[in-house]
C-alpha cells in the first residue's frame, strides 16, 4: 500500500477548477487533505473492495485518491459539466486504472441505487456563502442514504452539528480528527493569495434501511 505521502504525490497532479464559481463554494481539495482523509479510510478497511462514492466531486480530487487505494469502483457526482471534463483529464493524469463512473448531478438527490458495501468520501460546501446555508445538512443526507460509512470534511467547530445529524437519522460518529485547509486565493472576497483554515473530518457509520 502507497503510503499516505506517496499517495499526496500521486493526487499533486490533480489539476483544480478553471473558472471556479463561489455559489457552488468550489475550493479545490488539497492533495494532502484527500490522501490523508483516504489513508484512514483504507486503514478502517473503508476503501478496498467496495464501492467509494464522491459527493460534489469536483475536478476529482477524492475520488481519484480513493481510486488509487483498490476499491471495487469509484463514483464521482458533480453538477458542474466543466469540472467533470477536468476530472476525467485528471484520471489520465494520475493513471489509475480502477473502474471510475463520472456522474452529472446534484449531490442531494443522486440516481444511485447501490447494492455494495459503500463508502462515502466528501469534502461538501461549509455553507458560507448566502443562500447555500446548511448545504453540509444535504450532503450529510445523501450520504446517510447511500452509504455504509461516510468521510466528510466540514468547517471547524461542526461537531456538535454532526454527531446530532447523525444521530438523528440512524448513524454515529466513530472517529473525528482536525486538519488544516490550504485555501488559496482564487473569488474576489478572499483577501490573502493563500490561507490555512481549520476543518474538521468526521467518520459516520449509517444503519441504512434497503
Amino acid at each position: 500500500m502507497t503510503t499516505k505521502s506517496g499517495l499526496a504525490g500521486q493526487l499533486a497532479v490533480v489539476a483544480g477548477f478553471e473558472n471556479p464559481q463561489a455559489e457552488l463554494e468550489q475550493y479545490p481539495t488539497p492533495p494532502e487533505l484527500a490522501a490523508h482523509v483516504v489513508h484512514i479510510a483504507d486503514l478502517n478497511d473503508d476503501i478496498e473492495g467496495r464501492t467509494v462514492v464522491d459527493l460534489g466531486a469536483g475536478t476529482g480530487m477524492f475520488t481519484l485518491g480513493a481510486a488509487l487505494r483498490g476499491p471495487k469502483r469509484a463514483v464521482g457526482v458533480e453538477i458542474d459539466r466543466d469540472a467533470l471534463q477536468i476530472a476525467r483529464t485528471n484520471r489520465r493524469r494520475v493513471g489509475t486504472r480502477t473502474e471510475i463512473h463520472w456522474v452529472q448531478a446534484d449531490a442531494t438527490r443522486v440516481p444511485l441505487d447501490i447494492d455494495d458495501p459503500t463508502t462515502v468520501v466528501m469534502n461538501p460546501p461549509f455553507g458560507a456563502q448566502d443562500g447555500n446555508e446548511h448545504a453540509d445538512r444535504d450532503f450529510l443526507t445523501t450520504a446517510s442514504d447511500i452509504a455504509d460509512v461516510s468521510y466528510s470534511v466540514h468547517n471547524d467547530g461542526s461537531q456538535e452539528f454532526v454527531e446530532a445529524f447523525a444521530a438523528d437519522n440512524g448513524g454515529e460518529v466513530t472517529h473525528a480528527f482536525a486538519a488544516e485547509f490550504d485555501l488559496e486565493h482564487q473569488f474576489d472576497h478572499h483577501a490573502a493569495d493563500r490561507t490555512e483554515i481549520d476543518t474538521e473530518v468526521y467518520r459516520i457509520e449509517w444503519n441504512r434501511s434497503d
